[in-house]
């Protein structure tokens, strides 16, 4: 044997009598071949967190161009007096509300990011397909989904039964004036989200939220045709809550619904 070569690549025969030309070859098949090893569910990749948006972007936005349209007009009829215009005359309530409900939106987005952390996936002030009408927040967490229509509003907020002996008939009201409609507008947001998942057993709450207004000493958060209205401490608790998803749940949800919903 000491004349007969037996490197595996080194001559004519392998050390188990295996032409090396013929291990060449199936090794260059070998390595040629698609990995198709399948990844353990463990090792799999976790969805990454969605960008969250910029809260009240959409109405700060309609506020300055009211705002510029008007200086424009002052300075078009008033030339050098429209800088005294300006100063006497302050911009219309129109204008000062969409300012405020930019303030609002703000206001709660920082509160239910200081509350919650990580906890949940928010996402701000979204576009709703073929409408110019926007979703202020959404959260998205192990219980479920939260649409938040945010109200900066001043004065006593109660719920009063005007529906007599026979019926009940729950009326949200805010400083004296019935804001009940709103509860109408969050069901349409809830729509919109449901249509945007199709078939899904996802929890999907309703919320209004309240910045400002005045809660009686007693008064507690109550649901008015199944909206919850209530204030930011009180919604980072719900939030909070335990809940039907898991963490690749709620990623996965919440990327399906910014692509979905982008930020108007």
């Amino acid at each position: 044997m000491s004349g007969q070569p037996c490197l595996l690549y080194g001559g004519e025969l392998g050390p188990f009598g295996i032409g090396s030309t013929l291990l060449k070859s199936e090794e260059s098949e070998i390595l040629a071949e698609p990995l198709q090893e399948e990844i353990p569910k463990s090792f799999e990749a976790i969805p990454s967190r969605p960008d969250s948006g910029t809260p009240g972007a959409s109405a700060k936005l309609i506020s300055n161009k009211l705002h510029a349209r008007r200086e424009a007009r002052i300075d078009e009829r008033f030339g050098r007096w429209s800088g005294l215009v300006k100063f006497l005359f302050d911009d219309p309530q129109s204008t000062k509300a969409w300012v405020k409900g930019s303030e609002g939106e703000r206001q709660i987005a920082e509160a239910l990011t200081k509350r919650l952390g990580d906890r949940c996936v928010l996402l701000h002030d979204r576009k709703i397909p073929g409408s110019r009408a926007n979703i202020d927040h959404i959260a998205v967490a192990a219980s479920g989904i939260w649409i938040i229509d945010t109200k900066n509003y001043t004065g006593a907020l109660k719920r009063v039964d005007k529906g007599g002996w026979l019926k009940t008939d729950y009326r949200l009201i805010v400083n004296g004036r019935d804001h009940t409609s709103l509860v109408q507008g969050l069901h349409r947001q809830a729509s919109v989200i449901q249509k945007q998942l199709g078939s899904t057993d996802t929890p999907i709450h309703s919320v209004l939220c309240f910045v400002n207004a005045e809660w009686g000493f007693l008064s507690k958060p109550f649901s008015i045709d199944g909206v919850w209205i209530t204030y930011s401490r009180n919604l980072a608790e719900k939030i909070a809550e335990l809940g039907p998803l898991s963490e690749e749940e709620v990623l996965r949800v919440a990327n399906i619904l910014a692509e979905k919903l982008p930020p108007a």
